[in-house]
């Protein structure tokens, strides 16, 4: 309940702001996501901090990687075979 109603919080406030594009709703979104999953890895001490900031960035540098081939194997796909 805790968690929903942080989650709601931080909607209204988008929406106060005047962050209707849809583009920066689910940026802002991932960005909110993204620091809960980080606080709650940091809460159970699996790592350091140092180690968390160096293990946080080798996953966002896989997550972009992965999301560069994605985009490629999209285009692949576009191409018709004769």
């Amino acid at each position: 309940m805790k968690n929903s109603k942080f989650i709601i919080d931080k909607f209204a406030k988008l929406i106060e702001q005047g962050l209707v594009s849809s583009k920066d709703l689910t940026t802002e979104l991932f960005n909110i996501l993204k620091s809960k999953r980080d606080d709650f890895v940091f809460k159970m001490k699996i790592t350091s901090k140092d180690e968390f900031e160096v293990l946080s960035k080798r996953v966002e540098s896989l997550e972009n990687k992965i999301n560069k081939l994605e985009k490629k194997n999209k285009k692949v796909r576009k191409v018709r075979k004769p």
